[in-house]
């Protein structure tokens, strides 16, 4: 006898500043979008960052980066615990990228306490391609403002609004 029963929808969710989007977050969305049926991206502010753009902005350039991708992808703010926003987006995963063994050890603990909270939710770590590990969204700022070329890290719209913002802020230091 035939399976007739309907499988509830794979949610997964991908957190993150995104302060800006980089090419590496790209590659994390694109991948993570193929392992679930919707991929919910989470913008949200770490209170420990000092973010160059505003949540809204933030949510403007991932809306416009993610366009182009198939499948059900979605952009979200939160401003709440993690788990609080997986539960609530109905996720059974969480989708976490790792770049090198620092983001491992950090990633595991917080994947560790997520568990003690709801141990519904899964962890999933989708390792970066090699080629775009380095990119940090706090190093592609401080190279923009430095002066240097982002080119290599983002898309060629978020390397506009980048280099843009950094104008705005050095008339204004000046």
């Amino acid at each position: 006898m035939a399976d007739t029963s309907e499988r509830l929808p794979r949610i997964g969710v991908y957190p993150g500043t995104f302060d800006p989007v980089t090419l590496g977050h790209m590659d994390i969305i694109r991948r993570g979008a193929k392992l679930v049926d919707r991929l919910v991206i989470g913008v949200t502010t770490n209170p420990s960052k000092s973010p160059m753009f505003s949540v809204e902005e933030r949510m403007a350039m991932v809306e416009r980066e993610v366009a182009a991708i198939s499948g059900d992808v979605r952009v979200v703010q939160f401003d709440s615990l993690l788990m609080n926003f997986a539960e609530r987006e109905r996720a059974s995963v969480i989708v976490r990228g790792l770049r090198a063994v620092a983001d491992f050890e950090y990633e595991y603990q917080m994947a560790g306490m997520n568990q003690k909270l709801n141990d519904r939710i899964e962890t999933v770590f989708l390792m970066a391609d090699v080629a775009l590990q380095p990119i940090a969204s706090k190093l592609v700022k401080e190279i923009a403002i430095f002066g240097g070329d982002i080119r290599k890290f983002v898309t060629p719209a978020i390397c506009e609004e980048v280099v843009a913002r950094v104008e705005v802020v050095g008339r204004r230091g000046s």
